[in-house]
């Protein structure tokens, strides 16, 4: 048994008393909760790259211009852009690579391990999907209402994040052109993810969704960053 299994089994038998036969899911998403807790200061790092790279990019954008004609001459000015005010270009990039084995780990033990998927939520197996609420009572019965809960949280976060990220985007004097206006559409893929994979691995997907637009938001991800900022930070 993995290390993140046997910590789901010991909060299911502690949450028992509380949740009953609901008690793994509840540890799921306890769980799920606590390895974010866990990686919150890898996302503030991840943060404060992203806005180190908003608050140069006039500059760099400038530099670009300038020096279209001549790359090596642009790539020394903006190696030597970045050395000055100790931003890395791949500032943002390393802590978000850094969270993507403990996510795949824990999706993994959602999808495959017997010891949780033979569980339930409100009577919904933790190992079905979707398509066999839909066969079990269709859209509205009893493992179908559950189905339905888990889509309107998680329409409800991506239509917040969609729209939070059109509202920044408006206030920004880059906001992004062509296709890369529409990636915050992508929020509304989890649906599709919800409705595909098993019950406690999608109860993972939406747990985790929801802290990240909410950690997102309360860490200023997205918001322009006035100049003087950097210079506070240095």
């Amino acid at each position: 048994m993995s290390v993140f299994a046997s910590l789901v089994a010991s909060l299911s038998d502690a949450l028992a008393p509380l949740f009953g036969g609901a008690a793994t899911a509840a540890a799921i998403v306890a769980c799920t909760l606590a390895v974010r807790l866990a990686l919150h200061p890898l996302a503030r790092a991840a943060v404060r790259g992203e806005r180190a790279r908003a608050r140069l990019a006039p500059r760099v954008a400038e530099l670009q211009r300038r020096h279209k004609n001549d790359p090596d001459r642009l790539r020394r000015e903006m190696s030597a852009v970045h050395a000055k005010e100790g931003v890395s270009p791949a500032a943002g990039c390393l802590p978000l690579l850094l969270q993507l084995p403990v996510f795949f780990v824990m999706y993994h033990l959602f999808t495959t391990d017997d010891g949780l998927l033979g569980h339930t939520l409100l009577g919904a197996p933790l190992g079905g999907r979707w398509a066999d609420a839909l066969g079990d009572g269709g859209v509205f019965g009893a493992h179908g209402l559950v189905y339905l809960g888990l889509f309107a949280l998680t329409g409800a976060v991506a239509t917040w994040t969609y729209l939070r990220g059109r509202r920044l985007a408006a206030r920004s004097a880059s906001a992004p052109k062509g296709p890369a206006r529409h990636l915050s559409l992508m929020a509304f893929g989890t649906l599709v993810t919800v409705a595909v994979v098993p019950l406690a691995a999608a109860l993972y997907v939406v747990t985790s969704t929801s802290w990240t637009a909410v950690e997102r938001a309360a860490l200023g991800a997205g918001k322009p960053v006035p100049e003087t900022e950097g210079a506070s930070s240095r």
